[in-house]
């Protein structure tokens, strides 16, 4: 089963796309729109284009647990996915996936511009890769 992750950002928004198997972290790509319409219609052509079988997305959330000042915007881009797509949208916990994928990229010696073009597919590769351990439980 091919999962489809969205990191959702207001300016990119970072998509990872598992293998076939559903196993690992496959491909990755980043949409650049601020447009959340033009966004979920991109997103339409991956899920087609690669065939992508479930959809995960990162949730905001406080690190106590309680939901992020982002989470309605979240949802409300969740459900537009889901009309778009015709899948339903798994929210998943995001916490400090953006902070672990600029450590991975200071790591990697990515700054600048090549950091900022790359943080939010490996967002996406994060929160991917957490949805698939989970799955695999």
């Amino acid at each position: 089963m091919r999962v489809l992750a969205i990191d959702y950002g207001d300016a990119r928004t970072g998509i990872a796309i598992s293998d076939i198997m559903g196993m690992i972290v496959g491909q990755t790509t980043v949409i650049h729109s601020r447009n959340p319409k033009k966004t979920a219609d991109e997103i339409a052509r991956i899920v087609k284009e690669c065939g992508a079988e479930k959809l995960v997305m990162g949730f905001p959330r406080n690190m106590d647990g309680s939901e992020g000042p982002r989470a309605d915007l979240y949802r409300e881009f969740a459900a537009l996915v889901e009309e778009t797509v015709g899948q339903p949208v798994v929210l998943w916990d995001e916490r400090r996936t953006t902070v672990e994928a600029h450590n991975i990229l200071s790591d990697c010696n990515y700054h600048g511009k090549k950091r900022k073009n790359t943080v939010d597919a490996v967002a996406a590769s994060l929160i991917l890769e957490g949805y698939l351990a989970f799955l695999s439980r």
